[in-house]
């Protein structure tokens, strides 16, 4: 139940709207106050209403219309107020409601909410009367609509009968003639089974006789296959045989004699570089000269302790190049990441090279760099520097790998310097007979 406070005795306050407001009314109501909110001053309205000041009549009906039907109802002020804008908009309706006396050809919904809204004496009747109306006005159109449905239905099911009573007699007609002809069909079929039957009873008899013949073919072509196979894998592999045996004689001979005579060249190499370095007399050697003694002014093995150098000295690498045919093995991207990490691969390759470059024509060795082709993102297209091979390896197949396979294939006795702090590189080289150096001692001789 909703009571009303506020307002002159004998104006309606004191009556009171046992049953909620029919929702014509409501919005009847909610519409009056949005059009007379506009009327009015921050000031005059309610604190709840305040933030809906600034919006137009329709968006103030549609976000603040719970909130103003709050305000009418329980803020007795506010209702005057927009009774005052009632008033001036609509100055017979509301004199007609001061007089007791509605227009009869008024909207019942527009009378209730003036009255609503105003309280003139007896606006609850009016405000029941306008909802009673509209129910009865609701009952009258749907009970309208229930005719009017009805009648449709009635003319859709008299037509849906007509098309079924035709539909039927059409079937029944079809189904007629679909018998006629399936008798028919039978008949012919029946014929038709009796030449497939003795369609099948010769058929089974060419098969047989077929049959025969192809498990005969057959077996000859089997045996047939079987021997050309036979004579083709010893054909494959006569050729395979005698294809092995060519490359291996011309790889033999050419490996061997490549091998041999750099470990020729080496030993004579070799041979000239000691005859150089002990400054051999051409005269044969003296028998008192092998005889184990000290000499005045020679150096003890004390003195020529002291010239030793250490095993990180730059001037140990000089020392190995300037051997017989040496050859020196760079494991690439060891030495570059730890000389200059920073740089883009590409930058450290190049440095690199350059830098071999310069050491090759300084000391004439044979110099070869090795990069592992894993740390590539695409073919490299490079120009080797004069003086140095330059080799990536392959798929499947690390930098380490390949420097232990150049490592391997030297002759045993040439000289060969592999540069890596990979320890498992230094130890697999080191016994293949090749002398391991740190990166850091390349990279000091290289600066």
């Amino acid at each position: 139940m909703v009571e009303t406070t506020g307002g002159a005795p004998g104006d309606g306050a004191a009556e009171v709207l046992d049953r909620p407001l029919p929702d014509g009314v409501r919005k009847r109501v909610v519409q009056i106050a949005s059009d007379g909110f506009g009327g009015l001053t921050v000031g005059e309205l309610p604190a709840q209403l305040r933030q809906y000041a600034r919006f137009t009549p329709s968006r103030r009906a549609k976000f603040a219309g719970n909130a103003m039907a709050s305000a009418l109802e329980t803020d007795a002020l506010f209702r005057q107020r927009i009774g005052e804008r009632l008033r001036e908009a609509q100055p017979e309706l509301a004199g007609a409601l001061d007089s007791g006396a509605p227009p009869p050809a008024a909207d019942p919904l527009d009378v209730a909410a003036a009255a609503y809204v105003l309280r003139p004496t007896g606006w609850v009747k009016l405000v029941t009367a306008a909802g009673e109306e509209a129910q009865r006005a609701h009952a009258e159109r749907a009970d309208e609509e229930s005719r009017a449905e009805l009648d449709r239905l009635r003319e859709e099911l008299a037509a849906a009968r007509e098309h079924t009573r035709a539909e039927t007699e059409r079937l029944r007609a079809d189904l007629d003639a679909v018998r006629r002809e399936a008798e028919s069909l039978h008949r012919k079929l029946r014929a038709a089974l009796s030449d497939v039957k003795r369609g099948e009873a010769a058929l089974r008899r060419l098969r047989t006789e077929t049959e025969a013949a192809r498990a005969e073919g057959q077996t000859q072509v089997s045996a047939a296959e079987s021997e050309t196979r036979r004579l083709k894998a010893r054909l494959g592999e006569a050729e395979a045989a005698l294809e092995a045996t060519r490359k291996a004689a011309r790889e033999g001979r050419s490996v061997e004699d490549m091998r041999l005579r750099l470990l020729l060249d080496t030993v004579l190499d070799a041979a000239q570089g000691l005859r150089r370095e002990l400054a051999l007399p051409p005269v044969a050697v003296r028998p008192a000269e092998t005889v184990d003694a000290v000499e005045p002014g020679r150096m003890t093995p004390k003195d020529i302790a002291a010239r030793a150098l250490s095993e990180h000295d730059p001037a140990v690498l000089d020392q190995l190049l300037a051997l017989p045919q040496a050859h020196l093995v760079v494991d690439g991207y060891n030495v570059t990441k730890t000389g200059y990490p920073q740089m883009p691969l590409e930058k450290q390759r190049l440095r690199l090279l350059g830098q071999l470059s310069q050491l090759a024509a300084q000391t004439g060795a044979e110099v070869t760099c090795v990069f592992d082709g894993a740390e590539l993102l695409a073919p490299v297209l490079l120009a080797p520097p004069r003086g140095v091979r330059v080799l990536f390896s392959k798929p499947g197949v690390t930098a380490d790998e390949l420097i232990r396979q150049l490592v391997r294939a030297e002759p045993p006795g040439r000289p060969v310097i592999v540069a890596s702090t990979d320890r498992e590189v230094a130890d697999g080289v080191a016994r293949a007979g090749a002398r391991p150096i740190a990166s850091a001692m390349l990279l000091k001789r290289l600066i």
